[in-house]
């Protein structure tokens, strides 16, 4: 999709993804996306040119995801929500659409069995 991970890859759970290519700050992306309940961090990267209170990235853990039980094919839907809001993050119909098959979708994977 074209994201740029900072320093690479990932050697752990945790990915800095650099948003300056895609014309969104770190705030923005982080607000619309925990709007949508995809919990994200804002975060700077290298050679940031925005505020630490504002950023250029955001910062994803894949220890909820992993944790609950998501597999490959689960774990590319999120990657499709994510992009479809970083593409569109102002869209306020677009953020409650997503929400609402986000939880949906979260049916699958119980925090605790019954």
């Amino acid at each position: 999709k074209g994201y740029h991970i900072v320093s690479g890859g990932t050697d752990n759970h945790m990915m800095l993804i650099d948003l300056r290519s895609k014309g969104i700050t770190g705030k923005e992306a982080e607000e619309g996306l925990v709007a949508a309940d995809i919990t994200v961090n804002k975060n700077m990267v290298p050679f940031d040119d925005q505020s630490p209170f504002v950023t250029s990235g955001i910062r994803i853990g894949t220890a909820a995801i992993t944790t609950r039980g998501f597999k490959e094919k689960d774990c590319v839907k999120v990657v499709e929500w994510i992009d479809g809001l970083v593409h569109d993050i102002h869209n306020e119909s677009l953020i409650l659409k997503t929400k609402t098959e986000i939880n949906e979708f979260m049916k699958q994977f119980p925090l605790y069995e019954k």
